[in-house]
C-alpha cells in the first residue's frame, strides 16, 4: 500500500511489515521477495538511508529495479551526479554496466530490484581502483530469505499465487 502525503507530495510504502536485515557493508537494508534458483532470479527489497550515497559498485547481472518510496540517485565514479529515478519510476538494465554508486534523496528510498539470469554474483563492490572487495551474490539474497522463513518474517508478507 502506497500512502499520500499531500503536504509534502511524496509517498511512503508502508513496510510496517517488512523485517529488513541490515547489510553493513553496503549501509542498506534488505528484505528478499524471492529467490528462485532454478530461474535464476531473486526479487528484492532495497532500502536505503536519507541522504547517504552507497558504495561504488557494477552489477553483474540483468535486472530491473521499480521505485516504490522516495528517489534513488546516481554517481559517477569520479563522484559527479549522474540521475535521479523518483518514486514509480522503472527500470531494466542489462549486465556489466558502468560503476555507479546510488543512494536515497531526502526521504529514505525503497526498491523493487529483481535480479534476473544468475546464481552466481548479482553486485560486485568496488574499490577506487576498480577492484572488487565486497560481493552481494544469489546465494546471499537466499540465506537471506532462509533467515527470514527461519524466524518468520517471511510470514508476515504471504506470497499469493496467480
Amino acid at each position: 500500500m502506497i500512502e499520500r502525503d499531500s503536504a509534502a507530495q511524496t509517498y511512503r510504502f508502508d513496510d510496517r511489515d517488512v523485517t529488513w536485515q541490515t547489510v553493513e557493508f553496503i549501509g542498506a537494508q534488505i528484505y528478499v521477495l524471492a529467490a528462485d534458483e532454478a530461474l535464476g532470479i531473486a526479487d528484492v527489497l532495497i532500502r536505503f538511508t536519507a541522504n547517504t550515497p552507497g558504495k561504488l559498485h557494477r552489477h553483474v547481472c540483468e535486472f530491473s529495479t521499480f521505485v516504490l518510496q522516495g528517489e534513488l540517485r546516481f554517481w559517477r565514479p569520479d563522484g559527479s551526479f549522474k540521475e535521479v529515478r523518483p518514486t514509480a519510476s522503472h527500470v531494466q538494465v542489462t549486465a556489466n554496466g558502468e560503476p555507479h554508486s546510488e543512494g536515497a534523496g531526502e526521504q529514505t528510498a525503497i526498491v523493487l530490484f529483481s535480479f534476473r539470469g544468475t546464481t552466481g554474483d548479482a553486485i560486485h563492490y568496488l574499490d577506487e581502483s576498480s577492484n572488487v572487495v565486497f560481493c552481494l551474490a544469489f546465494a546471499d539474497f537466499k540465506a537471506a530469505l532462509g533467515s527470514q522463513i527461519a524466524s518468520g518474517a517471511a510470514a508476515k508478507l504471504v506470497p499469493r499465487m496467480a
